[in-house]
This record gives C-alpha cells, structure tokens and sequence, in this order.
C-alpha cells in the first residue's frame, strides 16, 4: 500500500469497523447493568448525599418536612483508562496490515467489558471495601438509626456467592460513574508524528473516564458458607426483614441468586429442582433467578 492520507484514512476506517462490531457484540453480552446503576458525569469527582436515605411518604399534616439526604455522603472520583495498539508502518507499506485486523476487534470487546470489569472487579471486594456508612459493603455491623446493627455478611472469607434485589428501577448495590466512554478511536499515523518518525509506529488508541462505588447495601447479601437451602434461606429472610432508620420496612425482595461458574450448578438445582438432595420438596425452588457471571471466577 502507497502510504498517503487517502489510504491511511481507509485503513482506519476499516479497523474502526472491526472495532465498532466487536464494541457491539460485545454489550450486548455484558451483564454490569443489572447490579450498577449507570450516573453520567460532568466533573472530575461526583457526591452521592442521598445514600443511606430512603424516604417514604409520609401524612400531609400541618407543614412539608424536608427530607435531610445529606447525613451519609459517598464521592466517586473518576479515573483514567486507556487502550492503545502500535501497527508496523512496514506492515502497512507492504500490505500485511489485515493481519491486524483481530486486534481492533479485541480492543473493541475489551473497551465494551471495561465497565464489567470495574463493576464485578469492586463486588469481589465487597468483604474488604468501604461503603457509605464506613463500613465494608459486606460486613455484619451496619448501623442503622433505631434498629442496630445489621448483617449482609455470612461466614468470614471472600464471598462464594451473592443474594441481590435488583427489583428496583433507580437504586441498585453498585454505582457505575461514566464521564467519558472509551468508544473511539484516536490515531497518530501522520509521517511527522513522533511514534511514526522514531519508530515506524502508527497509534490508534482508545481513552475513558469511569469509575465505580457501592450503592445501597441493603439491597445486596454476599456468603462464603456454603450453597445450601438453609444458608439461602438464612439470608433471603434476613433481606426481607431489612428495616430502615427507626425500624422502618423497605420492602427488600431478594431477586436475583449472583453466583460464579464454579457454584452454577448448585444455584440452578437450589432454584430450579423440585426436590432437595434429600429426596423431600425443595421448598426454595424458584425464590430468585440465577445470574451466573464469569467476572466472579
């Protein structure tokens, strides 16, 4: 191939294809939106004021009572990631360039996985990361205002498996922060950049600002014990009795059985066998749906 703009702009545009499919493909596969909440950023840091307070209607006597959403606040600061692929000037020149081609496309698959990644990758931490209240996200002592402290914590190694309400259209346990999405592509493949001039490198390179926090832990339980009726049923009721401050019910309704490949057999014959391994009525049978996700390995 004649190295010249005319050309060069075609090549990008056929590796920006192979990236825009596999971008595709690949979102259509992910799995994060069911556990995250996705907030778009416009600054470099965003506050949460509003978590750990959930308000609920109240009689209209005398005059409105503001609810206060400042007592718990939670920041997200953004973060920097990046994806870049060299290929060969000699490669081009000398039209070897479609030998490049999967490359785009993995770059493509990994900048559609990136939020999965950061999502499944902070869940996996639960046991060790700090939410709202400055308690790790999973722990046995949350405090609540009236009631105590509370538990969405079984055993005391890293979590084997996840019960999760994800019933709720505007609160979820994971908050997935987007300022910038890595879905273009930017090159330097100009004769006078210094990685051509130097190296014989043209660039083509993808760049995104996000970053992930935890939501609600209310609505997420995470066990290291195992995979069996009683423990399900030990933290599916637990859920269900959550109270809010002064011992308010909110409704949790443990919806989803979150499991890693390895416990995707015991989660599906809990949830779907009609009878337990003992031979009597599998009683929890259908209590939550499974979500098998393999960022959990």
């Amino acid at each position: 191939m004649i190295i010249n703009r005319g050309n060069l702009d075609t090549l990008a545009t056929a590796f920006n294809a192979a990236f825009q499919a596999a971008y595709t493909g690949w979102q259509a596969r992910s799995q994060y939106g069911q556990v995250a909440m996705t907030t778009m950023s416009r600054t470099a840091t965003n506050l949460y004021p509003w978590l750990g307070k959930l308000p609920s209607m109240r009689e209209w006597l005398g005059e409105r009572v503001a609810q206060d959403l400042t007592e718990h606040s939670f920041e997200i600061r953004n973060r920097d990631f990046e994806l870049t692929v060299a290929v060969d000037r000699n490669a081009i020149e000398d039209d070897q360039y479609g030998v490049y081609t999967p490359q785009f496309a993995h770059m493509g698959e990994a900048a559609a996985a990136h939020p999965d990644e950061l999502v499944w990758g902070l869940l996996k931490e639960g046991h060790k990361t700090k939410c709202f209240d400055g308690k790790t996200f999973f722990a046995t002592d949350h405090k609540v205002k009236g009631v105590g402290a509370v538990s969405n914590r079984y055993g005391t190694a890293a979590p084997k498996w996840y019960l999760m309400d994800l019933s709720r259209s505007a609160m979820r346990p994971v908050i997935y922060q987007n300022r910038k999405a890595g879905d273009m592509i930017v090159r330097l493949d100009r004769e006078q950049d210094g990685n051509v001039f130097n190296r014989r490198e043209f660039l083509y390179g993808i760049h995104c600002r996000d970053n992930v926090g935890f939501g609600l832990w209310q609505l997420a339980a995470a066990s290291s014990e195992a995979l069996t009726a009683e423990n399900f049923i030990t933290a599916y009721q637990a859920m269900e009795g959550m109270k809010g401050d002064e011992g308010r019910p909110l409704g949790i309704r443990p919806t989803h059985l979150v499991v890693p490949p390895a416990q995707r057999e015991a989660a599906t014959k809990l949830m779907q066998n009609e009878l337990a391994a003992t031979g009597e009525s599998n009683t929890v049978k259908g209590w939550a749906e499974v979500m098998v996700v393999p960022w959990l390995a």
